[in-house]
C-alpha cells in the first residue's frame, strides 16, 4: 500500500507545485562557485526551502546536490530566517524523476524502509569508454550509469574484486562483478556541478 506524502494544504499557498516536508543533507554552489553546506525544509519539483549559512541574491543561479535527488540547478527567490528558497529549472525528463524520487524518499521513510542506492544514478550521452586493467592492458567498454562516486560498465574482461583500474582517466577500484560487466567506485567523486548527462569519465 502507498502512502501519502505529507503535503502542505495552506489554503493561500500559490506554489504550483505541491511540496514534500524532507530533511535532506547537501550542498550547494552560488554563481560565484563557493559551496556550502545545507539542508532541505520542504521539497517539491517546482522548488526547495534550504536552511543554508550564506543566502546569495535573489534572482542569482545556484546549483544544489543531494545523495537522494542528484543535481538540480535553480534560482534564488526568496531569503528565509535561515537560508533560502530556490525555484528549479529542470527538463522534463529530470522533472519527472524527481517526482518519482520524491514518492519513493516520503514512502520508504513512512514504511522504514532502507534507500536502495546512495546516489542519483544516470546513463550519459557519452557512454564509451576503455578500461585500462590491473595488468596495464586496455580492454573497450559501454557505461550502464554513472554516480558521482562510481559506475557500472558492460566489457568483455573484468577485474577481480578489489582491483584498482582506470576507467577511462579515472582511477576506480572494482566492487562488484556481474556477468559481461562489473561495478567500480571512484577514488576522486565526480564534481556534482559537472554531474550531468554530458559528463565523460
Amino acid at each position: 500500500m502507498q502512502l501519502q506524502a505529507k503535503i502542505i494544504t495552506d489554503p493561500h499557498e500559490r506554489r504550483r507545485y505541491r511540496r514534500v516536508k524532507l530533511s535532506l543533507i547537501g550542498r550547494y554552489m552560488l554563481a560565484d562557485r563557493r559551496e556550502f553546506p545545507c539542508q532541505t525544509i520542504d521539497v517539491s519539483v517546482g522548488g526547495l526551502a534550504l536552511t543554508a549559512p550564506v543566502k546569495g541574491e535573489i534572482g542569482e543561479r545556484v546549483v544544489a546536490y543531494f545523495d537522494a535527488l542528484g543535481r538540480i540547478e535553480g534560482v534564488i527567490v526568496r531569503h528565509l530566517d535561515q537560508g533560502f528558497a530556490m525555484s528549479t529549472m529542470l527538463p522534463q525528463a529530470k522533472q519527472e524523476k524527481l517526482v518519482n524520487q520524491l514518492t519513493w524518499l516520503v514512502n520508504s521513510k513512512a514504511l522504514g524502509l532502507p534507500e536502495d542506492r546512495r546516489h542519483e544514478r544516470i546513463t550519459p550521452k557519452e557512454v564509451n569508454t576503455t578500461i585500462r586493467l590491473p595488468d596495464a592492458t586496455s580492454t573497450p567498454a559501454r557505461i550502464v550509469d554513472v554516480s558521482i562516486s562510481g559506475a557500472a560498465v558492460t566489457c568483455a574482461k573484468s577485474a577481480p574484486l578489489g582491483s584498482l583500474i582506470h576507467i577511462g582517466r579515472r582511477r576506480a577500484r572494482v566492487v562488484r562483478v556481474f556477468d559481461y560487466g562489473m561495478a567500480v567506485e571512484f577514488a576522486l567523486p565526480l564534481s556534482f556541478d559537472q554531474f550531468d548527462e554530458n559528463v565523460v569519465l
